[in-house]
């Protein structure tokens, strides 16, 4: 079975949020993404201590396709600097595993 990932990111709308997701699964690139939001995330950005509501993508794919996605959350994204964040999956059902390396 192909290595699966989740990826995440953060993003300042549920459009853009909508956005990416779609394109993601589109270009096969994610088998699914998650949205969750609004969340609140405090954090330091150029000296100053910022508070913000932001919209979560969690998204499935396989580790092998963590470069490409990447570059294509970087290119879709309008921050200066997003998060992109990635986890391998060390264990889940045999059936979603294979869904996601089908789906990508």
């Amino acid at each position: 079975m192909t290595a699966a990932m989740m990826v995440f990111t953060t993003v300042a709308s549920s459009e853009d949020a909508n956005r990416i997701a779609q394109a993601l699964v589109e270009k096969r690139l994610a088998a699914c993404v998650q949205i969750d939001g609004p969340i609140t995330s405090c954090y330091r950005w150029k000296g100053a201590v910022e508070t913000a509501a932001e919209w979560r993508l969690t998204i499935k794919t396989r580790a092998a396709l963590y470069e490409p996605l990447e570059q294509a959350v970087r290119k879709l994204h309008t921050y200066e600097q997003p998060e992109i964040v990635a986890l391998p999956i060390t264990a889940g059902s045999a059936g979603y595993l294979k869904w996601i390396e089908e789906e990508t």
